[in-house]
């Protein structure tokens, strides 16, 4: 605990030496980097030593004088400390990468000050890190707020774009309506325990099955909004597309977890899950899934193609946190298990290849001042590194073998099988369609990568800059290859990763670690064949490698241009747009109206134009979040009569509503 503590503090100091030499620029932007990767260091030590060591850490309890307020608790168990590690590792080295990052941003923009900026991202790591701490609600929300606060003025960065400013208002306002919900969640379990301290919210289970269920949806709406699940998720595109790069990389692969966290955990309190928990969480993250890895299809901006990526990732983890759910809800313990191993696994690997793939989006627009695919294209030639690390962090995404994200995703798969052996109807049904969802969105997962990865460094420059653009600083190649390094090992070391998930999975179901370690045994076994079956491959593949280049070192090796039906070299033009490559697969689910066509066809001997043009608008933003907020909008324009500027009237308000007030609590 001693270690994750002193983390805090380095992160506090850190943030404000950054903004007192604010106008010492480089210094500033040194020391802000310098003490966030050292206390994300200590930290990682820290929480790797609680999760290694099996056993709560000492709880650190300190009185406070507030009604029903408990005390100020901090604590540490498997399911914090699984949780602090990948904030820890992902913020760490994002915090190198942004060193150079912010730097580059400074001089280019004439001296612009990083100081409040790098204050603003160590206050996000620690408060992401006091989250999964604090074992008080009140603690919890004054934790929740400062990391919201922090990612929007993170966000605000670039503040002199409309665009940004726009980002930063829609994420404010999605951020405190899931609060909202948070708040009335906390107000319920105290109000039935008479504390706010999680240890006394166990008490909460005798408010009955109704009560219960209310507080799983408010629970699920809250954390969900911050999760960025389907249809609460339209902050999402807007703020990772808006923020600097390396922040886009911790608020999409760290930030947005801390909603499942929090699921997580208040579920602890819940007592046994009800099946149709299990239910809803399935469907929503399907739900999230496809439409997620849609969205991302059609996008033709980098960075909300990633975006949009994420929240597929998210549903991914929410469908294996579901099949967890309904399987301890049916005492299928081996479904349970392999279930939420996966669901916790995807957590991590997520955040890694996620982590990898905004770096590299980040280093692109170092390279080029722009993320429109469309005007890209060739990048690998000068960018070797980058090209690398994206396709590794593509393949990752992907989910193909030897990778991270294939481990995590096979046991949701092998969970999901279980349940064709249960004999129940209804949970065969759940099984198949799990599989199906889980093949639908891995396979749009591939062709959107291939898509991304493809138009972007392969083939001919789009644009005179793309065939000008050059290869990024060291700190920022280190920062992605640290984490390419991590999303292979990841793939490799699968087997021992599972094992070493009992832990976690016993925090959160509340079930023996023999019965665990018994059902996480058959993913064990399985993955072990793969794991020979890649490692046999990478060693044959690499022989390969070297037989060819043995064979060839006494031979003149030349190069010469492709020939294509009588052309010697082919041009931008030749090459698939990141909307054509797509296109039959956007046909295909026109029914959900996700792409809008402009279609002018020419007319005539000699037609003056003729126009097809394509957009992807987000359909929950445009056709519910959009009328919602026009509405309340004129309704608040209806009673801005009350706001009359005459400060009599304001003193009657506020005495009437204290007389209000007065007369409930006499009632």
């Amino acid at each position: 605990m001693f270690l994750l503590l002193f983390s805090l503090m380095l992160n506090f100091v850190g943030g404000l030496l950054s903004v007192v030499l604010r106008k010492r620029n480089a210094l500033a932007n040194a020391l802000g980097a310098g003490f966030c990767v050292g206390a994300c260091a200590v930290g990682f030590v820290g929480a790797l030593a609680l999760l290694v060591a099996r056993v709560p850490a000492p709880s650190l309890e300190l009185p406070w004088n507030m009604p029903l307020g408990g005390s100020f608790i901090i604590a540490a168990d498997a399911l914090s400390s699984f949780f602090l590690l990948v904030i820890f590792c992902v913020s760490g080295v994002c915090a190198l990468y942004g060193a150079q990052y912010m730097a580059a941003i400074s001089v280019k923009d004439n001296g612009k000050e990083t100081g409040f900026s790098w204050f603003f991202f160590n206050m996000l790591v620690a408060g992401m890190a006091m989250v999964c701490l604090a074992r008080n609600a009140l603690l919890f929300l004054v934790a929740w707020e400062a990391m919201s606060i922090s990612s929007y003025f993170l966000v605000m960065f670039n503040d002199e774009r409309s665009e940004v400013r726009k980002a930063g208002w829609i994420f404010m306002v999605a951020t405190h309506l899931g609060t909202i919900c948070l708040l009335a969640l906390f107000v319920m379990l105290g109000g039935q325990s008479g504390s706010l301290n999680f240890a006394d919210f166990d008490i909460f289970i005798a408010s009955g099955p109704t009560a219960v269920s209310v507080a799983f949806l408010l629970a699920l709406v809250g954390f969900g909004t911050k999760a960025g699940l389907v249809p609460l998720h339209t902050w999402l595109p807007e703020a990772h597309s808006a923020a600097p790069s390396h922040v886009s990389a911790v608020m999409s692969g760290v930030m947005i977890k801390t909603g499942i966290y929090g699921l997580l955990r208040v579920m602890t309190f819940l007592g046994h899950p009800q099946m149709w928990w299990g239910w809803t969480l399935i469907a929503v993250g399907l739900f999230s899934g496809i439409l997620g890895i849609l969205l991302a299809l059609a996008q033709r901006d980098l960075k909300r193609l990633l975006a949009y990526s994420s929240i597929e990732n998210i549903g991914i983890i929410t469908l294996g946190i579901g099949i967890g759910v309904l399987g301890l809800s049916v005492s299928n313990i081996t479904v349970a298990a392999l279930a939420f191993a996966g669901g916790l696994l995807h957590i991590a690997n997520h955040a890694l290849f996620k982590a990898l793939l905004f770096l590299g989006a980040g280093s692109v627009r170092f390279a080029m001042h722009t993320l429109e695919i469309d005007r890209l294209g060739g990048l690998s030639k000068n960018m070797r590194w980058t090209a690398l690390a994206f396709l590794v962090g593509s393949a990752a995404i992907c989910g193909l073998p030897s990778l991270n994200g294939f481990v995590s995703k096979f046991l949701v798969y092998l969970a999901s099988c279980k349940f064709f052996m249960s004999g129940s109807i209804m949970l065969v049904v759940t099984g198949l369609l799990s599989v199906g969802g889980l093949a639908l969105i891995g396979g749009m997962a591939i062709v959107c990568f291939t898509k991304a990865y493809g138009i972007i460094f392969i083939g001919e420059p789009r644009s005179d800059e793309a065939g000008k653009a050059c290869e990024v600083g060291r700190l920022m190649r280190v920062s992605m290859l640290i984490l390419a390094v991590a999303c292979v090992l990841g793939g490799l070391s699968g087997p021992l990763l599972i094992g070493g998930m009992g832990s976690v999975i016993v925090s959160i179901a509340g079930i023996s670690r023999a019965e665990i370690a018994i059902g996480l045994s058959v993913g064990k076994g399985s993955l072990y064949h793969v794991t020979f079956a890649c490692l046999v491959f990478l060693l044959m593949a690499g022989a390969l490698v070297l037989m060819r280049r043995r064979l060839l070192a006494s031979r003149e090796v030349g190069a010469v241009g492709t020939w294509d039906c009588g052309y010697c070299r082919p041009t931008a033009r030749m090459q698939y747009t990141a909307s054509s490559f797509v296109q039959p697969i956007t046909n295909m689910f026109s029914f959900l109206r996700l792409l809008r066509q402009e279609f002018a066809p020419p007319v005539g001997a000699l037609p003056p134009k003729a126009v097809f043009a394509t957009r992807t608008p987000d359909v929950f933003a445009e056709s519910l979040w959009r009328p919602v907020f026009t509405e309340i909008g004129n309704f608040l324009s209806r009673v801005r009569v009350l706001q009359h500027g005459r400060i009599q009237l304001y003193v009657f308000y506020l005495v009437l509503t204290l007389l209000v007030l007065l007369l409930w609590g006499l009632r």
